[in-house]
């Protein structure tokens, strides 16, 4: 018998890789009316994050790629576009059991760090898009307990200041994500990432929603679909005005 699926998991975000995000930022704010949630500096990339209704793009770039060169080697391979969609969960080692009973190997797992843990699901198990599960000690008292009087490592701003926010504030409706074999992309998100199914799509308790098109070819995300007044192009991916 399966593993039964967590209803803690929760899509977060969708992250959009270039090799400079400052212009994209500016659109996301200046022209759609998004707030930057935050973001911070690693090795081999530096992201922040912006609020398009409940669902967050972030925004990813090559950095210090001297140490960790990842980011600027899939820029070389693909171009700009998307990169990762990422769930949490409020138990990464209970959730990368459950996975595991599934059948599912987690990649690059990383438990050690209290502030941010993280595993990944490589493109060929997650129907041609990276999957990052993480779990958050954003509110944990254990983990702000340990930064004392330090801001938390993701809260350093890189970034230029954006220009002042639209006053029209576009939303992000779902993720379009194309599927040669829709079906399965579909269980996919709901039997293995907790998603519910419903209206045509699949939603998690934040907001978040994906839905799955039929597509020929490689399987991964199409598009990011919005109420904005018109199509734009940010880090190389579509944000289609909703019909």
């Amino acid at each position: 018998m399966a593993a039964p699926t967590d209803p803690a998991v929760d899509l977060d975000h969708v992250a959009l890789a270039s090799a400079d995000a400052q212009p994209h930022l500016d659109v996301l704010v200046g022209a759609l009316g998004g707030a930057v949630r935050g973001g911070g500096a690693s090795l081999g990339f530096r992201a922040m994050q912006v609020m398009l209704g409940d669902m967050a793009i972030e925004l990813i770039e090559p950095y210090q790629v001297d140490s960790n060169d990842f980011m600027a080697r899939f820029l070389a391979r693909h171009g700009a576009g998307p990169h990762h969609l990422t769930f949490k969960v409020p138990d990464l080692a209970a959730e990368i059991e459950r996975l595991r009973a599934l059948g599912y190997s987690p990649a690059q797992i990383d438990l050690a760090n209290p502030f941010w843990k993280e595993c990944f699901l490589t493109p060929d198990v997650a129907h041609g898009t990276v999957v990052q599960i993480a779990q958050s000690g954003e509110g944990d008292p254990e983990v702000l307990a340990l930064l004392g009087d330090e801001p938390p490592p993701w809260g350093t701003q890189w970034w230029r200041d954006p220009p002042p926010a639209a006053p029209a504030r576009a939303r992000l409706l779902h993720v379009a994500f194309g599927s040669p074999h829709p079906a399965a992309t579909e269980a996919f998100f709901t039997d293995v990432l907790g998603g519910t199914a419903d209206l045509g799509g699949v939603t998690w308790p934040g907001g978040g929603r994906i839905v799955v098109e039929p597509r020929e070819g490689r399987p991964g995300i199409d598009r990011l679909v919005i109420d904005g007044p018109a199509d734009v192009v940010v880090a190389g991916t579509r944000l289609a005005a909703a019909a």
